[in-house]
């Protein structure tokens, strides 16, 4: 999963298409991203002491902080993962431990590279699966044709004297052309699907599957996977031959083959290789964890102790894996918090200094809800266009229109909970009910979202307060 070489600057013009403002956030995530790939051009001898720049994103809800990191990671192949920082405890209680993040992480990783891999040799196995059930159905066809057994004398019935016919080369030569030419007709017939529903019987293979029960957020998977493995290697696949379709076997017997063909082993490696130079952990709600907010929420079980145990693996430490060891020295870690009832301030101070860059976001205006609307590649407009012309109804923004939803959001964002760019889904959603749900009755038509079906849609929403607390 080799990074993208892209310089500072055309990072931020990637991300620009995806996330409307926050200069400072997007530069602060392309410099630590290509850091990086500096990193490995240094001198090997030089390499193991530069440490990532890893940053803390302090801003309101909803203004981008998840989607600056997820969306870098895309650009860049990056493993990447995000997590709660409220769902973790202290070592010793009840609940999922830190190290869990990097284990995610790099089973999410070699899911990825496995998945890759496979499409590479699709292609070949597909291959592979259609010979053998050619063959098969050959074996089928010569079975069909062999002489009837021995008669109830128990000797065979009489056979013409052909032996030496059939033994002369010519003959198998003749017999093998014939076979040939019955393995196009069948790959052809199999290829058109025209075999697809006949019946016949392969050899698959089956897997011994450990009966070991893994209960997740015990803080015990590593130790029931592990045994998983054990039971397995104890008992190694065997084969079994089993009746279906040709459809099926070709199914069953392309995933065997694929299975043949990619090499798993050098799957873990480079995984862990990935992990470890080009990884990206996400840490969302760490101002949940925070000194005064932890205190005012019952036992610190996950706030201070949740901040001891995340230091060593951020500084860097070695996370035992069922598929190996992972170095975290060089892991990218990314914290965000809204810090409203919390600073940053709050924290323990060794883990402020393991996050030297901070970077504030800030709040969403007006104006910026209105470019989030139509601006972003994967903008609300786009998508809700691209819904309804399934159902062949066309969806027109209008200017005033896309500034009568913004505006409608930023009024509801300042008089209630302030949730940011969230906000245009719930007011989006509840503009287009009627047209989503009634989609039948509008086929065929055009649909004009301007403010003034903005404004009927809403109707008094926005101006009730105790409705609006509720629908909006």
């Amino acid at each position: 999963m080799p990074e993208t070489e892209l310089t500072p600057g055309e990072v931020v013009s990637a991300l620009d298409r995806y996330v409307v403002g926050q200069r400072d956030a997007k530069r602060a995530m392309a410099v630590a991203l290509r850091n990086r790939i500096r990193r490995m051009r240094v001198p090997a001898e030089q390499r193991g002491d530069i440490m990532p720049s890893n940053i803390l994103l302090i801003g309101p809800t909803g203004v981008g902080k998840t989607e600056i990191a997820r969306r870098l990671a895309l650009f860049t192949n990056s493993p990447f993962i995000k997590v709660e920082a409220t769902k973790f405890t202290e070592v010793g209680y009840v609940g999922r431990d830190v190290e869990s993040i990097i284990r995610d992480l790099l089973e999410q990783t070699i899911t990825q590279l496995q998945s890759q891999r496979v499409a590479e040799v699709e292609g070949e196995a597909k291959q592979r699966a259609e010979a053998r059930i050619v063959d098969r159905l050959l074996e089928a066809e010569r079975a069909s044709r062999e002489p009837a057994p021995a008669g109830p004398g128990g000797e065979a019935p009489a056979q013409p004297e052909v032996a030496a016919e059939e033994a002369d080369e010519a003959g198998r030569r003749l017999a093998a052309r014939r076979e040939r030419t019955r393995r196009r007709q069948l790959a052809r017939k199999l290829a058109g699907r025209q075999l697809d529903d006949r019946q016949i019987e392969i050899e698959v293979e089956e897997s011994y599957n450990a009966p070991v029960e893994v209960f997740s957020g015990t803080g015990y998977e590593e130790i029931g996977w592990s045994l998983a493995d054990f039971f397995s290697q104890l008992a190694p696949p065997r084969r079994r031959l089993r009746r279906m379709s040709v459809a099926d076997a070709r199914h069953a017997l392309t995933q065997e083959e694929t299975e043949r063909l990619v090499d798993m082993e050098r799957v873990y490696d480079d995984s862990i290789r990935a992990v470890e130079e080009n990884g990206i952990v996400f840490i969302d709600e760490v101002d949940k964890i925070a000194g005064s907010y932890a205190e005012s929420h019952g036992p610190d079980v996950s706030g201070a102790g949740v901040q001891r145990d995340l230091l060593p693996i951020i500084e860097g430490s070695t996370v035992s894996t069922r598929y190996g060891s992972v170095s975290t020295e060089h892991i990218l870690f990314v914290a965000a918090g809204a810090f409203t009832s919390t600073r940053p301030s709050d924290l323990i101070p060794e883990f402020q200094g393991r996050f030297p860059i901070r970077v504030e976001l800030t709040s969403l205006d007006e104006g910026d809800l209105r470019r989030i609307l139509v601006e972003p590649s994967n903008s609300l407009t786009n998508q809700y266009r691209a819904l309804m012309a399934t159902e062949e109804v066309e969806l027109e923004f209008t200017e005033d229109g896309t500034a009568e939803l913004a505006r409608q959001a930023y009024l509801v964002n300042e008089r209630d909970e302030n949730i940011g760019a969230r906000r245009l889904f719930t007011v989006m959603e509840r503009v287009l009910q009627e047209v989503s749900f009634s989609a039948d009755h509008y086929r065929g038509q055009r649909v004009v979202v301007d403010q003034e079906f903005v404004r009927q849609s809403l109707g008094d929403l926005v101006r009730d307060q105790d409705l609006r607390r509720y629908v909006l």
